[in-house]
């Protein structure tokens, strides 16, 4: 997404999840749906630092048999060796092209890879020209700013099927030294969405997009014995058919959530509207 200051910032920053987590298992055929992703209650305006559904494949200690189960994580990723937790707000994306490259995702990239649910997701366009001239008098930019910056329009992003969007991530456990070992808050489980080059209308948004998965690719991608060459091309294969909407400015704070944030703008500012 675009900050406040209208620089293009890491994509994507914020998303939809407002799904029943039941419905969601049955379709994505999760053996253990844990308490707190079931109880989980929706959100239109998923922020870095909250909790979000993942699902994940993992090998029972005792038997070695895989389970996929869905479960909760904050979304930014906090790698093992990390001092605290805060570096995760950091960690919200990863470049796919890099995996391997980063230490803190090269060893999740490897062993724990995830889905992250959400029905959708925020991006901001820039505006130039005569919409930015026409948007830069005092008035709110789509992104919540008041009078500073490029202004911007916010864009709604979801399957144009209307079915949920499974985006590839990573996840991982950070144990904090504070607990005591029996303490059950001792580990922290964190997530990051992976991101790609944008294709097609997107590019006309962002340069960047989460990538979605298709369900023919969601097998191998949970699948632990899949190694890093063979994710790695499930990365770059054509993802879903996405739908854009240009919606309200309302999206950019944090403080504001409800299905309202994914109708359509009356009046929206991008003088190139994407309507799929």
């Amino acid at each position: 997404m675009s900050d406040s200051q209208g620089r293009l910032g890491p994509m994507c920053g914020r998303f939809a999840s407002f799904s029943d987590a039941q419905d969601l298992a049955d379709e994505l055929a999760v053996a253990e749906l844990a308490e707190d992703a079931r109880l989980l209650g929706p959100s239109w305006n998923v922020a870095p630092t909250d909790p979000v559904r993942i699902v994940v494949e993992r090998p029972d200690r005792a038997s070695g048999e895989v389970t996929r189960s869905m479960r909760v994580a904050r979304w930014g990723l906090v790698p093992s060796w990390a001092k605290d937790p805060g570096v995760g707000a950091r960690m919200i994306n990863a470049r796919s092209e890099s995996l391997l490259d980063k230490p803190a995702f090269a060893k999740p990239f490897a062993a724990r890879r995830c889905l992250v649910l959400a029905d959708g997701y925020f991006e901001w366009r820039k505006l130039s020209g005569g919409a930015a001239a026409a948007g830069t008098g005092g008035a709110a930019s789509s992104s919540g700013a008041k009078g500073r910056g490029t202004p911007k329009q916010a864009y709604w992003i979801h399957p144009a099927t209307g079915r949920f969007a499974a985006f590839a991530g990573l996840y991982e456990f950070w144990r904090d030294p504070s607990r005591a070992d029996d303490d059950p808050a001792r580990w922290l489980v964190t997530a990051t969405v992976i991101t790609r080059a944008a294709t097609g209308e997107m590019e006309r948004i962002h340069d960047r997009m989460p990538a979605h998965l298709t369900p023919g690719a969601w097998d191998r991608w949970l699948d632990p014995r899949v190694g890093a060459q063979e994710a790695s091309a499930l990365l770059q294969a054509p993802g879903v058919e996405l739908a854009t909407l240009p919606v309200g400015a309302a999206v950019g704070s944090v403080r504001n959530d409800g299905p309202e944030l994914i109708a359509p703008d009356t009046a929206p500012r991008d003088p190139e509207p994407v309507w799929l």
